[in-house]
């Protein structure tokens, strides 16, 4: 007897503990963390836009965590170098997610890197939040597991496309990576001469985490281009405005965001004067923006330097702790997905997001920007 009451009181003992038990068990989360993955290139040629994108998303989660972090827990950030290779993230992105067991991915580096983790975190079932790449890839076909916060590829090169023809330039030619973000860029090139009635003059290429940019050049610089727009990294970006500034003919040049503002006019020198950058989220020295005056209070605070890819980390990680805050108190990826969705003209001070349950591009904000003779920028 004393056995049967004793066997009852064990199976009545398991019973409550299952009943205030979560009834979901969630990977990446405890009663007082939540753990986040990233992916992206904290060494090798590209290592300045990992570093940068990194160290702009730890202002605001450091920030969030040290006022008791969201609904009661503190957001561990995983990072995994990649270099800027596919394989690598990859590899990066299954041991995020079955070895590491985070909740979702955030602020992934590059369009090779991030096509590479898509079919993974896809099959996975794992939220992926703002990563550093306009590729349409990312946006077409719609995937509801990926939310896009910057503007895309082809929104940046429309925009630089109009600024040029507006100012009566059309022999445009166009640099690019050899790889899915080059593909990118120069589809959303064509797209916009296309819509004015315009080609392209010439194209020349150069291999991710190269800087063998001779044949391009020597491609490029046959037809005397009055422009040339680039989707390349800053390295490779760097020697070919190097090279070409040393032809005889004048010409303007245009990057894309990813290109890394900073890293860029650190590498170019004095020969940075003139190029011009797209940028998709506000202009980071401007304390009249709301948003750029608190970011640039804790990049003081944490001695971070103050650039557009850092201001990107940051606008990302709000809009992360945002979906996390309304998640509620006992998060799923499910639910994660749903408050992200609800997200709906929120102004974050300067910059606004969108999404919903059938457009997870958040924001369309492009803005251009110049590099000055010191090396500092100018809108």
């Amino acid at each position: 007897m004393n056995r049967w009451i004793k066997g009852i009181g064990t199976a009545l003992a398991a019973l409550l503990v299952a009943a205030t038990a979560p009834a979901i068990a969630q990977d990446g989360v405890t009663p007082t963390t939540i753990v986040i993955g990233q992916s992206a290139a904290f060494t090798g040629p590209a290592a300045q836009l990992g570093i940068q994108m990194r160290d702009g998303a730890r202002l605001w989660i450091d920030y969030v965590n040290a006022q008791g972090g969201v609904n009661g827990r503190r957001i561990e950030l995983k990072s995994r170098d990649d270099k800027y290779e596919s394989a690598l993230a990859a590899e990066n992105t299954k041991k995020l997610i079955e070895e590491d067991r985070v909740f979702a991915l955030f602020a992934y580096v590059g369009t090779p890197t991030s096509a590479a983790a898509l079919p993974i975190f896809s099959a996975a079932r794992v939220p992926f939040v703002g990563p550093f790449t306009g590729a349409e890839l990312l946006r077409t076909p719609f995937n509801r597991y990926i939310f896009n916060v910057r503007a895309s590829y082809y929104d940046e090169t429309d925009r630089i496309v109009d600024h040029l023809t507006r100012t009566g330039v059309k022999n445009i030619a166009v640099f690019h990576q050899n790889d899915s973000y080059g593909q990118a860029g120069l589809e959303g090139v064509k797209r916009a001469m296309t819509k004015r009635g315009l080609t392209i003059s010439a194209l020349g290429t150069n291999e991710r985490n190269s800087t063998d940019v001779a044949a391009a050049v020597k491609a490029i610089g046959a037809v005397k281009p009055e422009a040339i727009v680039m989707i390349t990294a800053y390295s490779s970006a760097a020697e070919f405005i190097r090279q070409m500034k040393k032809l005889p003919d004048p010409t303007l040049f245009f990057n894309v965001s990813f290109v890394g503002s900073k890293a860029l006019a650190e590498a170019l020198g004095k020969d940075g004067h003139g190029v011009m950058i797209s940028q998709v989220v506000p202009f980071p020295w401007s304390p009249m923006t709301p948003l750029v005056k608190e970011y640039l209070g804790f990049a003081k605070a944490a001695k971070v330097d103050v650039n557009f890819s850092s201001l990107e980390g940051y606008i990302s990680a709000k809009v992360l702790v945002e979906g996390l805050r309304r998640t509620g108190k006992e998060p799923t990826r499910e639910r994660f997905i749903a408050a992200l969705e609800s997200i709906s003209a929120l102004d974050f001070g300067g910059f606004q997001v969108s999404f919903s349950p059938t457009n997870h591009n958040g924001s369309q904000f492009v803005d251009l920007s110049m590099i000055g003779r010191d090396g500092s920028f100018v809108r």
